[in-house]
């Protein structure tokens, strides 16, 4: 099975980044499942429109993280769609789902949405409690099992990839939307990469025009937040698994850039 994983989708550039390459991205690696983080696609937060946007695009599943509620139309949506994930370690009364089974290549993959601690302006439960109590929950329902975790310090994304390093076939981080060179075969199994990127405009500062995050870093006043333009950049990466073991064999990195 190959599982494609795309990064954090920032504004209407990286969407449409993602409506015009992402299927043949799939064609030409192969995938037989695709995972989306679509936490940005209105900049902070997903309306029930860009989410549609996404799925149409070719998106099996989208994952979320700490913007989910930004945009609070998305509420509905969460708890009438089983193929959204918002992070599983948040307050369990907040709607939606943090995991979910799929059919992939006619065995169930079980894919959890975490979120990270560090460094985090909210307080969410243990991610790595919250994995081994998910784990459990749903024994015997799954077939191979997978895990983004949404967070800012490289060490918790490391750390959890050495967690369930032989429980989970693949583990990823999202959320700073620069992409890290360590794709990585654990030893006991698990595929892994510490940031996969985002799925946006190149030329920007997280997808932000440049000259508007200086600004701010030199303590300007600035005004709201706006997409950068040009070029973009559509990240993520594709884990090869082995559905005999449930282990991955290789990963690879994905950056293609996309011309104006």
């Amino acid at each position: 099975m190959k599982l494609l994983c795309i990064g954090d989708v920032v504004g209407k550039p990286g969407l449409s980044a993602l409506r015009n390459h992402l299927r043949a991205l799939q064609k030409e690696c192969g995938a037989d499942f695709t995972i989306v983080n679509g936490e940005n696609a209105s900049g902070v937060g997903i309306t029930p429109a860009q989410a549609d946007d996404i799925f149409a695009a070719g998106a099996d599943v989208i994952t979320l993280g700490n913007h989910v509620f930004n945009k609070r139309q998305i509420v509905p949506y969460l708890e009438d769609n089983r193929y959204i994930l918002r992070p599983a370690n948040l307050a369990p009364q907040l709607p939606g789902e943090g995991a979910g089974v799929y059919e992939a290549c006619g065995y169930r993959l079980l894919v959890m949405n975490l979120i990270g601690r560090c460094d985090m302006a909210f307080g969410p439960d243990n991610p790595f409690l919250a994995a081994d109590k998910l784990l459990r929950q749903y024994e015997g329902r799954y077939d191979l099992a997978v895990c983004e975790i949404h967070a800012n310090a490289t060490s918790e994304k490391l750390a959890m990839g050495y967690y369930l390093d032989g429980r989970c076939a693949a583990v990823w981080g999202t959320h700073t939307h620069v992409q890290t060179a360590d794709e990585r075969v654990n030893p006991k199994g698990t595929g892994y990469v510490t940031d996969i990127g985002m799925t946006g405009p190149w030329w920007s500062v997280l997808g932000v025009k440049a000259e508007q995050s200086v600004a701010m870093f030199r303590g300007d006043l600035t005004e709201y937040f706006q997409p950068a333009e040009g070029e973009c950049v559509l990240s993520g990466a594709l884990f090869e698994i082995d559905t005999g073991s449930g282990m991955c064999r290789s990963v690879r990195r994905i950056c293609n850039h996309i011309p104006v």
